[in-house]
């Protein structure tokens, strides 16, 4: 919704509030008068324009839009450590992260990045120092420009996140009651642009980072670009290995591609004319559940990935953080000797993700990421 402010879902969340209507509960949808009376919870009586105050806002979009901040929080931390996990399974150079460079151009986002990646690496590694003399002037944009592209993307959340405190802290009704002035006011404060294209605006940044981590999974399993086993798999040939699970998050990039068409630039107006254009605002905060979904998929075929080609490196060891990663991705997904059914694997890391585990314990190592 967003066509004028969450006047629709918001009439669903009121209705619960003078007994009508349905309630979701643990145990299932139920009648809303059954579920206070066993409460023994009397509905709200409403009094003078306190019913128009309950739905005329962006409440929904607001709400929505910051439980998928707190998600993309974590995804732009977990990008840093798959990222350098991966420059050491490529086996890059570290020298793209210097903070010389971040002097030269300075974002926060990605000073923040450079600075991650930096203690996520240390400064060497076996590695690292097997290939210190390799001839490569630089690496590839999804390696050496990590601190521009995750950069520029936790800037968009960290401004993200500033439109919607500033909005769950605003007076979005109308008209506006203003006792002390006796002003009563008409307004257009419950319009969702400001939520709608911050929304759309993290959705490109969500992609973007997202687009970028499957360029990395890609170079990994091409063994051109790796000068590791064909796909990651030790016997390639009957064993496909991580083929598939490239295809997967490219076709999860795509499929981000379709969702970050911006919501809010379809406006159609509604009431007769009278509210003429509107924002789509809770269209465009549900939109990034799905981005931020396939996201946390895609960096997870990363880390998978990353941890099969660090074993193919062995005994070569990686850096103190990768290895953090690495140790909590290994409780639970074994090396691939040979094919299996990677959907569960990539469900194992999504749900480390979720748990905070494989940040948790590159932080535990490193130190506190910046975000």
């Amino acid at each position: 919704m967003g066509a004028s402010g969450d006047l629709a879902p918001l009439a669903h969340l009121a209705l619960s509030l003078i007994g009508e209507g349905l309630c979701l509960t643990d145990s299932g949808v139920i009648d809303t008068q059954k579920l206070l009376a066993s409460k023994k919870v009397a509905p709200l009586k409403l009094q003078a324009k306190e019913g128009l105050s309950l739905i005329n806002g962006c409440q929904v979009m607001t709400a929505v839009g910051l439980m998928r901040v707190h998600l993309a929080q974590k995804l732009v931390l977990l990008a840093d450590v798959a990222g350098a996990m991966t420059v050491e399974a490529m086996r890059g150079t570290r020298s793209a992260f210097d903070p010389i460079i971040s002097r030269e151009r300075p974002h926060y986002g990605e000073m923040q990045t450079a600075r991650n990646l930096l203690k996520i690496l240390g400064a060497s590694s076996e590695i690292s120092e097997s290939h210190a003399e390799c001839k490569r002037v630089q690496d590839a944009y999804s390696l050496r420009c990590m601190p521009a592209v995750h950069g520029a993307t936790k800037n968009t959340v960290k401004n993200t996140l500033l439109t919607l405190e500033i909005e769950a802290n605003s007076s979005t009704d109308n008209p506006l009651v203003y006792a002390k002035e006796d002003k009563i006011l008409s307004c257009g404060n419950f319009h969702g642009e400001p939520v709608a294209f911050a929304m759309d605006y993290l959705a490109v940044a969500l992609t973007a980072m997202g687009a970028m981590s499957e360029r990395r999974t890609e170079k990994m399993t091409n063994a051109v670009t790796s000068g590791l086993a064909p796909f990651l798999a030790p016997h390639s040939g009957l064993n496909s290995g991580m083929m598939i699970v490239q295809y997967t998050a490219a076709s999860l990039v795509s499929e981000n591609q379709v969702f970050s068409h911006p919501a809010s630039v379809a406006s159609i107006p509604t009431s007769a004319g009278k509210e003429d254009h509107v924002s789509m605002g809770t269209i465009a905060a549900r939109k990034i559940g799905m981005i931020a979904e396939n996201v946390k998929n895609i960096i997870a075929i990363e880390l998978l990935c990353g941890a099969q080609a660090l074993d193919l490196l062995k005994p070569l060891k990686p850096a103190h953080g990768v290895l953090a990663a690495y140790d909590a991705i290994r409780k639970v997904v074994p090396f691939a000797l040979e094919d299996r059914v990677f959907s569960e694997d990539i469900k194992k890391i999504a749900q480390l993700i979720d748990d905070n585990a494989i940040l948790g314990s590159v932080e535990a190592k490193v130190g506190q990421l910046e975000l």
